[in-house]
């Protein structure tokens, strides 16, 4: 049954600006493209289609994830991540692979099914964020060419992850830093964005194969409003980040996952 046609006022620009603002701030203060919550909202509220929605979520979490990262430099200067390199090129070595293959079952999955997929998949990192994000910085979990191929494996399985939500995956990203890395939490944050970059794009390279990629064209004024309140979201979330505790933020946010969970699992 095809989707019923919405009133021009339920993609209105002040509630998609709002919307992006909203969760622009969330993907600044935490490290995130924001898109966990993006999504039940383009699907919820907006109305789009399972896959067209996670296009739309591909292209706004792209936007997130590239201001959010010159606006945590304050915090988390850029020489700070250089010095990275090998941890960020670690983690590439499987998203890249993930996030391709990731978006190619995404496309030939039916709506019911895909649903399905989307609800678990917020249930699941409902409970990382509040669990890896609680986890503090300390000695790596594992060393040598382990940790090298225990990287590869995380980046694959969050790239795939990343590609079928159209997410950054740094819910995931960043309790991996932490744990099997031993990264400080607010340089996980930016490590996971440096990350998520490459990752988004690889998928969103694969997505324009699809018929559904057109939606993007047909919704241009919606996806540029609701895009350029995210970046507003972000700068906001990037002069947040250390004065709002985790301790707070991260169980109100998990319990706004498990809600959109429930209500995507249930729309038709």
């Amino acid at each position: 049954m095809a989707e019923p046609v919405l009133p021009p006022s339920t993609r209105s620009a002040p509630a998609s600006f709002g919307g992006g603002a909203i969760i622009g701030t969330l993907g600044g203060l935490i490290g995130l493209g924001g898109a966990e919550f993006r999504l039940p909202l383009l699907i919820g509220v907006f109305r789009f289609a399972a896959l067209e929605a996670v296009i739309m979520n591909k292209a706004m979490s792209l936007v997130v994830v590239a201001s959010a990262l010159p606006f945590r430099a304050a915090t988390v200067p850029f020489a700070m991540i250089a010095e990275h390199w090998a941890v960020v090129v670690n983690l590439l070595a499987g998203s890249l692979l993930g996030a391709w293959f990731g978006a190619g079952w995404a496309v030939r999955l039916k709506s019911d099914t895909l649903y399905k997929v989307i609800s678990i998949m917020l249930v699941v990192i409902a409970a990382v964020l509040v669990l890896g994000h609680e986890a503090s910085a300390g000695q790596p979990l594992l060393v040598g060419t382990v940790q090298v191929v225990a990287g590869i494996v995380a980046g694959f399985a969050i790239g795939v992850v990343a590609s079928l939500l159209g997410v950054a995956g740094g819910e995931l990203l960043i309790p991996t830093l932490v744990l099997l890395f031993g990264a400080d939490i607010k340089l996980a944050g930016s490590l996971s964005l440096a990350v998520s970059l490459p990752t988004m794009l690889v998928g969103f390279t694969r997505y324009s194969r699809d018929q559904s990629f057109s939606v993007l064209g047909r919704n241009k004024v919606f996806l540029i409003t609701m895009a350029a309140g995210s970046v507003v979201g972000t700068f906001i979330g990037g002069l947040l980040l250390g004065i709002v505790p985790n301790a707070l933020l991260l169980p109100l946010l998990a319990a706004i996952l498990l809600v959109s969970a429930w209500k995507v699992w249930q729309h038709k």
